[in-house]
Parts: C-alpha cells; sequence; structure tokens
C-alpha cells in the first residue's frame, strides 16, 4: 500500500510543481550567501590593504636605493675615464652624454642612455664636489619632492647619515 501511496503522491500536480521549484531555484545562491562572501572578501582587503600599501612605499625606497648605488658605480666609471666627477652643473647627465672639454668619454654609463627618474618620478638631484667621500652626492627627496621629510617623504640620499 505504501507504493501506491507514493507513486499516487509523486504524480500529483503539486509535488511536480514543488520538485520543479526546488529544481530551479537550487543552481543559484540566495541574497544572504552573497552578502556574506562579500562581507569576508571586503574584511579580507580592510585587512590587507594597507599593509600592502606599505610595502608598497618600502619597495620604492628600496628601489630608490638600489638606483643609487647605480649611479654610484657609474660615476665611478666616469671618473676612472675621464680623471674627475662631473660637477653639479653637469650633473648625471654627464653620464649619458658627454660633457664639453672632456676628451676621453666611453659612455653612456647607464644602461638605456638614459637618467631614470626616482620612483616617484622626480628627478635625482646631484651635487659636486662636496666635502667627504665620496665626492658627490645624489638625493631623491622622496615621495613629496621637497627637501627634508619623514617617512614616505624622507630623504634618500648616496651618503649615509
Amino acid at each position: 500500500m505504501s507504493t501506491s501511496l507514493s507513486l499516487a503522491v509523486s504524480a500529483s500536480p503539486l509535488a511536480k510543481s514543488v520538485r520543479r521549484g526546488v529544481a530551479a531555484a537550487s543552481p543559484g545562491y540566495t541574497l544572504i550567501e552573497l552578502l556574506v562572501v562579500l562581507t569576508i572578501i571586503s574584511l579580507i582587503v580592510g585587512l590587507t590593504g594597507p599593509r600592502v600599501l606599505g610595502y608598497l612605499s618600502d619597495s620604492r625606497a628600496k628601489t630608490a636605493k638600489l638606483q643609487i648605488e647605480g649611479f654610484s658605480s657609474a660615476l665611478d666609471l666616469f671618473f676612472l675615464d675621464t680623471g674627475r666627477y662631473p660637477t653639479s652643473s653637469e650633473g648625471l647627465d654627464a653620464l649619458t652624454q658627454r660633457p664639453s672639454g672632456v676628451p676621453i668619454w666611453n659612455g653612456p654609463y647607464v644602461k638605456g642612455g638614459r637618467v631614470p627618474a626616482d620612483p616617484w618620478g622626480n628627478a635625482y638631484k646631484y651635487r659636486a664636489p662636496v666635502e667627504h667621500l665620496p665626492p658627490y652626492e645624489i638625493v631623491s627627496y622622496g615621495a613629496d619632492g621637497r627637501e627634508g621629510g619623514s617617512g614616505n617623504a624622507a630623504d634618500i640620499s648616496s651618503i649615509e647619515k
């Protein structure tokens, strides 16, 4: 008797519509499920976002230090060829273009034939002569592009301070 009852229930129009409704609703997600997922994603982004931005600013400062070290090596090669370091007026451009009055110049001393900007898009500052060894200073003014500052805006120099 139970078999005939189950056949009768499964054949009823109500049972068919209930099965269709369940089958039609099962592939989608409810609004609550979507809101929970969005909340979890926004929490993850909110917690990790500031840390990632901190790494970005640290990597820019490290990139500037590495570029300054590369300029120092290029300036040493310039010195070996010419017997002097570029003057402040010649600047770092002396690494890419022969300065006037220099008979021996085997440049460009910088890869790519141009002096790159610092990671914040500003030009590096070059001063020579200065009263220490090496007799020059290369400076990036940091994120603010102005002398001085602290944190991300701190100056990055070829001189250990």
